[in-house]
């Protein structure tokens, strides 16, 4: 049998994406390659595939009770974009601006999760943002939205069945918001809103290959009191609109030290309401965004793992290219 080194497998995420798309989808990968791991230490699990298979106990993917795993990422993305500023009164056109961007966004993470049964598992993963505008010569570091997660199995892993994970998350507005700043002089590094979602992940192991897939689905809470001028008007409202996402792909093993995967994500997010004070309401489009992402695992270490990740967007709404960078922190004092 194959020995597997698929743990720590990366699709990189963009901070402040609307409905906090890529973080929970890219779990999906977290599940493929933590169903043929051992169950204790997580990252840092150093042991043969066979000796999960074989053993008879219960076995789930996620952290074993009372263990704790903590990862630092670093994640670049680039977009360029062009923005439109129109403001149109009595059917004319009263202001009309197109503005060119091109933002470079760089994101520190440090992710903990903890086991708090065998099959349920609670983390958190706190960003931190650096972001640079050429065309404008701005640039921001702060903090991004700090996020919550919980992932259950209901059902413990059996070799050769389908592995299923309900995860769920609350995504803060700890980030610089959007609806916030003065937009001509200042950039954002959150979204600007709670998030609330759910989804589920699947995987299947076939040997050397795992196939994984899941689909979320979230709500953005509505914003008001703002006082944000947005050309010859003040927004005071922001209604986002909810999202939905789903990604699939697999996994390779070329040796126990190497790995490979590629996977696609597609996300919705619907129409978002904006209301100025005057009474008038602009709303946004809907969007569909598409995301390839390719990721390398190295073992350079009996305890270390470190994936390099390349993602290129598919769609106009999407970050033209990503590029990403992960790594288990072994701390001594976080062990059982």
């Amino acid at each position: 049998m194959n020995r597997w080194v698929v743990r720590g497998l990366l699709i990189c995420s963009v901070a402040g994406q609307p409905a906090m798309v890529w973080a929970q989808e890219d779990d999906s990968v977290d599940k493929a390659r933590e169903a043929l791991a051992k169950q204790a230490d997580d990252e840092d699990s150093a042991k043969q595939l066979e000796e999960v298979f074989q053993s008879a106990e219960q076995n789930y993917s996620l952290q074993k009770k009372g263990s704790h795993a903590l990862t630092y990422s670093f994640d670049y993305a680039y977009t360029g974009d062009q923005r439109l500023d129109l403001n149109i009164e009595n059917g004319s056109v009263r202001n009309l601006d197109i503005v060119p961007s091109a933002t470079h966004s760089f994101t520190n993470a440090f992710s903990y999760d903890y086991g708090l049964l065998d099959n349920l598992t609670i983390g958190t993963r706190v960003p931190l943002v650096v972001k640079y505008d050429t065309e404008d010569e701005l640039n921001i570091y702060d903090l991004g939205d700090v996020s919550l997660t919980a992932r259950w199995q209901p059902n413990p892993y059996v070799p050769g069945k389908m592995s299923t994970t309900l995860f769920t998350s609350l995504t803060t507005k700890t980030g610089v918001s959007p609806y916030e700043i003065d937009i001509r002089r200042q950039l954002s590094t959150g979204s600007g809103y709670y998030t609330i979602a759910g989804g589920a992940s699947l995987s299947k192991v076939l040997d050397p290959v795992v196939l994984f897939g899941s689909a979320s689905a979230s709500y953005n809470t509505p914003q008001d009191n703002l006082n944000q001028v947005r050309g010859a008007r003040l927004l005071t409202e922001v209604e986002p609109g909810f999202g939905l996402s789903g990604s699939m792909g697999f996994a390779y093993s070329l040796s126990y030290d190497i790995s490979l995967s590629a996977s696609a994500q597609i996300s919705y997010s619907d129409e978002t309401t904006l209301t100025f004070s005057t009474g008038e309401q602009a709303v946004a489009q809907d969007q569909m965004t598409g995301f390839l992402s390719f990721s390398l695992g190295t073992r350079v270490s009996d305890t270390t793992i470190i994936n390099t990740s390349l993602g290129i967007g598919l769609t106009e709404d999407a970050p033209d290219f990503s590029l990403g960078l992960s790594l288990p922190i072994n701390i001594s004092g976080l062990k059982e």
